[in-house]
């Protein structure tokens, strides 16, 4: 049975951590599953973890007009991240994600690694560059997504 230690080790999130940053992160990590269609987290709210999706799809929401439903700006799957909100005041999530299969996740306590980031700058820079390029990739998804949806006609296949 592989332990969280060697799960999250092979995550490319954590591609190349130290094994005492490993042994903390794991620390603060449990297993999760959602059924389809349950909600993961909520635009709006309180925001003090994140999750790595091991197994399943989740569909990132927003909402963009408040009597419709959101529209799906980006799907994601196994290895993604899910939740960056954590880390920047005023940690409140910035999309709603769904699942829209099963999923099978780990979800990290996102408080206590701020709180650790803050005793050792090291943690928190390498945690904060590696969210910097799931932020980067997540926004040029969105970007190509919502050209998709609002001017179809002049997107080239």
């Amino acid at each position: 049975m592989q332990t969280l230690e060697s799960i999250l080790s092979e995550f490319s999130l954590f591609n190349g951590f130290e094994q005492r940053y490993i042994q903390l992160i794991a620390g603060c990590a449990s297993d999760v599953r959602f059924n389809s269609g349950e909600i993961i987290l909520r635009e709006g709210e309180e925001a003090n973890q994140f999750y790595i999706i091991r197994h399943g799809k989740v569909a990132l929401e927003m909402a963009f007009v408040p009597e419709r439903e959101p529209i799906t700006i980006h799907t994601i799957g196994e290895g993604d991240v899910l939740g960056w909100s954590w880390l920047f005041p005023p940690y409140r999530w910035r999309f709603s994600a769904r699942a829209v299969a099963p999923t099978e996740a780990i979800v990290l306590d996102g408080k206590y690694l701020r709180i650790k980031c803050e005793e050792d700058h090291d943690l928190g820079y390498e945690l904060l560059k590696r969210f910097a390029e799931v932020i980067e990739q997540r926004f040029q998804a969105m970007r190509r997504r919502l050209q998709l949806l609002l001017f179809p006609a002049h997107i080239k296949s």
